[in-house]
Formats: structure tokens, sequence, C-alpha cells
């Protein structure tokens, strides 16, 4: 499992690519929140915006999720102790006055960047 990617993943730059495509720019792999130690995928900072890109497996995707037979109770844990954080990340963030938003590795990089593209410019205009 060391070998897995954490950052740059094909989904991620992809992603990442659309929505410069579409004239949005954003920083990358940054702590939203000062004193949160919680780091979004992708910033937009003037809107208040984190993007996180979650992986079906780490974050138990309700629709991709597998659930390992060999030490199925560490994995289990595992993966419920990751979508328990980002609960409350989201909570954290929220609080700060920061929309997270979660896109699944699974979503197609154009439906996910037209998704963030919605939501950022609502936010850049106060709605």
């Amino acid at each position: 499992m060391s070998r897995q990617k954490s950052r740059n993943t094909r989904v991620e730059v992809a992603l990442r690519r659309a929505l410069h495509a579409a004239g949005l720019r954003y920083r990358v792999h940054r702590r939203p929140v000062k004193g949160v130690r919680r780091e979004a995928d992708i910033v937009f900072g003037p809107a208040r915006v984190a993007v996180f890109v979650d992986g079906c497996f780490w974050h138990g995707c309700p629709e991709h999720a597998t659930w390992p037979r060999r030490n199925a109770e560490f994995w289990r844990a595992k993966i419920e102790g990751n979508r328990a954080r980002d609960v409350d990340t989201d909570a954290k963030l929220a609080e700060a006055g920061w929309l997270a938003v979660r896109v699944w590795e699974h979503e197609s990089a154009a439906d996910a960047a037209a998704r963030v593209h919605e939501i950022v410019l609502k936010r850049r205009a106060g709605g």
C-alpha cells in the first residue's frame, strides 16, 4: 500500500486540467484553514471552496466499495475511520465558512469539473 499515490493521481490531474480549461485558477494540496490539519486536493481561496478527490476503496464509495476478506476487521476500521474523518473535515471547514466538495474517483472529470465550476462561480457571486 505504500506505493499507492496520494497526490497527483490520474483522476485528480484530469479534474485539474478540466477546471483550468474552464478558466478557473486554484491552489493544489493546501490546508484551507489554519489550525486544521487537513489538506484539500484543490483549493479555491477567494470562493472558500475545498475540493477533495476521494478514492472509491479508501473512502468507502457507496457504488464501488469493496471489503477485503483478508484482515477484514482492520480494513473495515480503516475505511470507516476515513469516512468519519471526512465528515469531521467537512464540518470543520463549514464552521470556518468553507465549502467542502467531494469528488469520487469514478466520476468523469468533465462532470465533476462542471459541478465544481458552478459551485465556485456561485460562491464568488455571494450566492
